[in-house]
């Protein structure tokens, strides 16, 4: 078993060798550090980078160190992997291809978190929206996921259905969302993840929802697995749950292309 995405304090998850730590005594044999990282010169995302620090693009090479440190010390076994969870934006692309190609990540992973510059899961945001309007969001959330996998920047998309963890939004997402987004990664060398960062709370959501990974498996889209964990103590929940999901699924994730 391993998980391919996880935060450190490099971005907004927990020291970086507790998280290691953890995923060594949860028995995994690999975790991948995929802090969040924001390249866009824009305002809003740049307000975004001041208040939550995703400045990955200038501290990787730190990072970078203390994860080759870990990766020679003898009471760590399982493999490091040091990869992003990059920020995506159709306005922003030549930025991002700039930055992944002179950082040279083991794997990269892309995701959609904005849309007309509202962070698709602070319910707030669309509280005095009408029901046409939430529509639209989802609309733009899941044509901006598409060009995504279209770019072919990433290795991995996050989190497909981002917007079922937002109860204005959730529900709103249908078949043929699903069904264009599943062509675009047949399409494509990016694969998707079973993503369980809310899989053992309250809500209990795994993306991609249970239609949606039908109809992968319908265009027979291979998939691959993240905890999406921010603190040591939610990796062992999050890894023994995706064991158990994949395995009532009769699913065997592969790994980021990148790592091929």
């Amino acid at each position: 078993m391993n998980d391919y995405h996880s935060h450190t304090n490099y971005s907004d998850g927990g020291f970086l060798e507790g998280m290691v730590q953890a995923a060594d005594a949860a028995g995994l044999e690999g975790i991948g550090l995929t802090d969040h990282c924001m390249v866009s010169s824009r305002e809003p995302p740049k307000a975004v980078r001041s208040v939550y620090g995703f400045n990955l693009d200038r501290t990787y090479e730190r990072r970078r160190r203390a994860i080759e440190e870990l990766r020679n010390r003898a009471d760590i076994s399982l493999e490091i992997y040091d990869g992003v969870e990059m920020d995506y934006d159709l306005r922003d692309e030549r930025a991002i291809r700039d930055f992944l190609e002179e950082a040279a990540f083991d794997y990269t992973i892309g995701s959609v978190h904005v849309v007309d510059d509202l962070n698709v899961q602070v319910p707030s945001n669309f509280a005095n929206t009408s029901e046409a309007e939430r529509d639209a969001i989802v609309d733009d959330y899941f044509e901006t996921l598409v060009s995504l996998i279209d770019s072919e920047l990433f290795d991995v998309a996050a989190h497909l259905d981002l917007v079922e963890r937002t109860p204005p939004l959730r529900g709103r997402a249908t078949v043929d969302h699903y069904e264009r987004v599943a062509r675009a990664l047949a399409d494509s060398r990016t694969v998707p993840e079973v993503n369980a960062g809310r899989a053992t709370a309250d809500a209990a959501i795994v993306h991609p929802a249970e239609t949606f990974l039908e109809i992968l498996r319908e265009y027979d889209v291979a998939v691959t697995v993240g905890s999406d964990s921010h603190r040591p103590s939610e990796i062992g929940d999050r890894a023994a749950f995706l064991e158990e999901y994949l395995a009532s699924r009769d699913l065997e994730p592969v790994a980021p292309p990148g790592l091929d």
